[in-house]
């Protein structure tokens, strides 16, 4: 007698499911969509997405490398590179952010392909790579500061006040 063994993929997606017949208010996923096809992993992202708006479930995933086309169903997004945070906003304002940053996303271009091309850090880390990383912080710190001013009050932001020292938790931001 031969056992059917469930693959790669039909196992994560019943993993998903056995925790989602609980009803969750928060999902947290680790690539939910590695191992996938295209296609599976957009479907997951797609569900995903309307858990969220449909069901009012909080979702949080971490994705290496998704399609362009399950890109499109995020609608928060936190891009980080070598342990630092270089943007986190709206999912579809990270283009814009990145095209002022002189940094546009080609066209035709695949967004998180692009993002994780220009977020990688070889090892050991050369003079460019850090200067890359410091262009990219700096530029994060001002998108914050002028999110800040444009609320016009005062706010603690949940950032490091340089960068460096990661013990702080909290950097005043007065206007």
């Amino acid at each position: 007698m031969r056992r059917k063994v469930l693959s790669g993929g039909e196992r994560k997606r019943c993993s998903i499911g056995v925790e989602l017949v609980s009803e969750p208010s928060i999902i947290l996923l680790d690539e939910p969509t590695s191992g996938l096809d295209s296609f599976k992993a957009q479907s997951i992202c797609q569900l995903l997405n309307h858990l969220a708006r449909t069901k009012g479930k909080t979702v949080l995933a971490t994705i290496h490398s998704p399609s362009s086309e399950a890109f499109f169903y995020f609608d928060k997004l936190i891009l980080m590179a070598d342990g630092y945070i270089v943007y986190q906003g709206d999912a579809k304002q990270s283009i814009q952010h990145f095209k002022m940053i002189n940094r546009p996303v080609p066209r035709f271009a695949n967004p998180a392909d692009f993002f994780m091309k220009i977020l990688s850090v070889k090892y050991p880390k050369t003079a460019e790579d850090e200067a890359n990383l410091e262009d990219l912080t700096r530029n994060y710190r001002t998108l914050l500061e002028g999110s800040v001013k444009a609320e016009n009050k005062l706010i603690k932001l949940p950032i490091p006040a340089d960068f460096e020292n990661a013990g702080e938790q909290m950097a005043p931001i007065s206007i």
